[in-house]
């Protein structure tokens, strides 16, 4: 297809893998999509991929094609006919929005009042409009993560604090937290391990997530939050002292099919009573199964059916799970592993969130974005869900940006 001039045998942008950068210099000059749109390269960029839709969707119509051009035209066309519908439509809205603009400045001289009001509201309406298109834009410019489907196994463990136990209280909350939003999002949430803390709290829980996009839209939540309150009970609760501890969520992704071999031999698989929530048959048989891999370490339990075999199996999918992610790391050259860029080593310093309940205020550092009212976000619903897909779309801008840097960078020889 070389010959027709304009075929080009790469994706739309560099499927790396992208993660939100803790010091990243784009969010001082990109604040949202509609920003990011105005930029030169981007318009640059979108121009060159809808003229190419241009020269493809003509070629098509050629009849010296074959099969095998035919077919990779039409794989080529249907990648860039969204994008440049959506080119279009922001082209449109964003004339309109000029119109508008000019009948403002011509309605205020004339001190048009109503009409200067009625045109407002239009042009913040179109506004909104241009960012939904400008979002829906970098979505479809963006690669989907090869695990963005998949289920995931979501770990919770409370940290270590002096002088109370809010750590445990705050991994339980977190814990319902995640377990809300499963059902908000309509998931399928399966406890697999629950080892509750001896003052209604939580030591640590994990539990297996399915449903649609579930890694997608959690895979931004592994890291160490920070809890801020003053204890309900105590000394601590009485002086109105504000104690910190710390939580730390792991997220990993599960694909439908792992294929991860692992001897027998390799497995050590110990047998105990279970604990916590769980109805009648709780402490009365030994169900609940650790299974350890020696080889790596890995330990991994299951405590979530009456049936030992049951949760046999549940263990041995979630070590396969576990030792696939380290296959996953090790494929990421010159990264940091997923699971110890969410983890690190615990300390407060490298929280990804903050959630200070004296000022009822959650803070995501990352995106030094601030959301009030604590218990509409430990609910598990909407709010969350708000603060879930204004992370996805700072990482989506980040990720345009950083292959349109790359790009310039190569264009400029460097």
């Amino acid at each position: 297809l070389h010959n027709h001039g304009f075929w080009r045998p790469k994706p739309l942008l560099d499927s790396a893998r992208f993660t939100l950068s803790f010091n990243s210099q784009h969010r001082k000059n990109h604040r949202d999509s509609q920003a990011l749109w105005k930029h030169e390269a981007v318009q640059k960029y979108l121009e060159t991929l809808s003229k190419e839709y241009q020269q493809v969707s003509h070629q098509l119509n050629a009849d010296s094609l074959n099969d095998f051009e035919q077919r990779a035209l039409r794989r080529r066309c249907a990648d860039l006919s969204p994008i440049a519908a959506a080119f279009q439509e922001i082209k449109e809205a964003e004339r309109e929005v000029q119109e508008l603009e000019a009948m403002c400045t011509e309605l205020d001289s004339r001190d048009e009042k109503q009409l200067l009001e009625l045109a407002l509201e239009e042009k913040e309406s179109l506004d909104k409009k241009m960012n939904l298109l400008c979002r829906k834009l970098f979505q479809l410019l963006v690669p989907k993560e090869k695990y963005d489907r998949s289920p995931v196994i979501l770990e919770v463990t409370a940290g270590r604090t002096t002088g109370g136990d809010i750590c445990q209280q705050f991994t339980k909350e977190m814990f319902e937290m995640y377990q809300n939003y499963a059902d908000y999002k309509r998931w399928t949430f399966d406890i697999v391990n629950y080892t509750p803390a001896e003052i209604g709290g939580l030591h640590h829980a994990a539990a297996h997530i399915s449903g649609e996009n579930v890694y997608r839209h959690l895979k931004y939540e592994g890291g160490t939050h920070r809890v801020q309150r003053i204890p309900e009970t105590g000394m601590s609760s009485r002086m109105q002292r504000i104690h910190t501890g710390t939580m730390s969520v792991i997220v990993l992704p599960q694909p439908e099919e792992v294929d991860v071999k692992v001897d027998p031999k390799d497995l050590r698989i110990d047998t105990f009573r279970a604990r916590g929530a769980g109805g009648q048959h709780v402490n009365k048989t030994d169900s609940a199964v650790r299974i350890v891999h020696l080889p790596t370490g890995l330990a991994v339990e299951c405590q979530q059916e009456r049936s030992q075999q049951m949760n046999k199996e549940i263990a041995l999918r979630t070590l396969r799970a576990k030792l696939y992610q380290q296959v996953i790391e090790r494929q990421l050259s010159q990264e940091q592993s997923a699971r110890k860029l969410q983890l690190g080593t615990r300390a407060q310093s490298e929280r990804i969130r903050t959630y200070n309940f004296t000022q009822d205020r959650v803070t995501d550092h990352r995106i030094s974005y601030d959301a009030r009212n604590i218990k509409e976000i430990l609910s598990g619903k909407e709010a969350l869900d708000n603060l879930i897909n204004r992370l996805l779309e700072f990482a989506e801008i980040e990720a345009v940006t950083q292959y349109l840097e790359n790009l310039q960078a190569l264009e400029g020889g460097g």
